[in-house]
């Protein structure tokens, strides 16, 4: 796990500005991505626990649309560059550096989880300790929003994503993982590409049991 993401680390820190402007408009150029970010804060919100983790976080644009929906939010990324942006942008919010499988965060405190194609990168084999590292920061009932590429085959297809290697998944494999997790899936959107990629972009809703 550790040699793909400090490959991971090192392609993101050498992108930061350009990542950064290419995402500067808040998605408002991808009104499905951003209605199911709404409807992922509006569920938070309603748990009574505004404390919401953008793992995965960039430049910081996301953490700052979570704050702006009224969610506490805070964002982790493995890469210290992008930590080190979102911080300069985003002055009155908290950003960390962090690996996804070890959170600074304690059990059971969180009222959502955002990961928004933050996952892309992991092997298949170790997305489980993810996903259980989601879990274990979410109180019961906690919500979490993932987003990734879909694609309609039966396995997990590795591409080269123009920063670093990615894997796209197909959707129901990727809902029996959340469930492995101890995870309910309750809402999932697919729609067509916002890139020339091809793969449909995929969003899961799932509940913390």
């Amino acid at each position: 796990m550790v040699e793909h993401q400090d490959e991971t680390r090192a392609a993101y820190d050498g992108i930061v500005e350009l990542y950064a402007s290419m995402f500067a408009d808040r998605l408002q150029t991808r009104p499905f991505t951003r209605a199911m970010i709404g409807t992922f804060a509006e569920l938070v919100r309603g748990t009574g626990n505004l404390r919401t983790a953008d793992i995965g976080c960039g430049p910081g644009h996301l953490t700052a649309m979570l704050h702006d929906l009224e969610l506490d939010a805070f964002g982790l990324d493995i890469s210290p560059a992008m930590v080190d942006h979102a911080r300069r942008a985003h002055p009155a919010l908290r950003f960390d550096e962090a690996r996804m499988e070890a959170m600074p965060v304690e059990d059971c405190a969180l009222g959502g989880v955002l990961a928004h194609y933050s996952m892309i990168h992991t092997p298949p084999g170790e997305l489980p300790v993810l996903l259980a590292e989601q879990v274990r920061v979410l109180a019961p009932g906690g919500l979490l929003l993932v987003s990734f590429f879909a694609t309609d085959g039966p396995e997990p297809v590795r591409f080269d994503h123009k920063v670093t290697p990615a894997y796209s998944w197909p959707v129901d494999r990727f809902a029996e993982l959340l469930t492995g997790a101890g995870l309910t899936t309750f809402a999932r959107l697919l729609h067509d590409p916002a890139s020339e990629r091809g793969f449909l972009d995929a969003h899961l809703l799932a509940r913390r049991q």
